[in-house]
């Protein structure tokens, strides 16, 4: 049985400062707080003094009757303007956070390339490709509300692509 691939793309616009919007993201072990979709966060290897090599477990919980647990390893991490990572686990592949800011608005980019590894999810891939799509959309969407409600600014926008 062959993995399922998937290519997600969302991008939030916002109201809010550059930096605010980056420490928020940067600060994983606090996503809980305000992206309901992340039920936990838990720290396993601190990488180096950047960052980089840092170890994380989620635990996600979208609107569908399942959890995803997975660990994710920060590859790579320019202040500001890159955040990346390589998922193992339930899925496996590579996450890109991407900044942009201009004129007050900060644009938040993120693909996700992963394939699934749960036997489940392979197995009823050809029929439910869409629901897992739907609920990609669904966690990205509490993601950028909750983005915004912490940062008390207006959300502009969310596209999923």
């Amino acid at each position: 049985m062959r993995n399922s691939q998937y290519a997600f793309t969302t991008t939030w616009r916002m109201h809010a400062p550059l930096q605010a919007v980056w420490s928020a993201i940067e600060d994983c072990a606090r996503w809980p707080e305000w992206w309901k979709s992340v039920e936990r966060v838990e720290a396993i290897e601190a990488g180096d003094a950047r960052g980089i090599g840092a170890l994380h477990r989620y635990t996600w919980k979208g609107a569908l009757p399942y959890r995803l647990v997975f660990d994710m390893r920060v590859t790579r991490i320019e202040p500001l303007v890159a955040l990346d990572g390589y998922a193992t686990g339930a899925v496996e592949g590579a996450g890109h956070w991407r900044f942009t800011e201009q004129d007050g608005v900060t644009v938040v980019r993120y693909e996700w390339h992963v394939r699934t590894m749960r036997t489940w999810m392979n197995l009823v891939a050809p029929f439910a490709q869409p629901l897992f799509q739907w609920n990609h959309d669904h966690v990205m969407r509490e993601g950028g509300k909750g983005l915004a409600r912490l940062l008390d600014v207006p959300l502009i926008d969310i596209e999923h692509g």
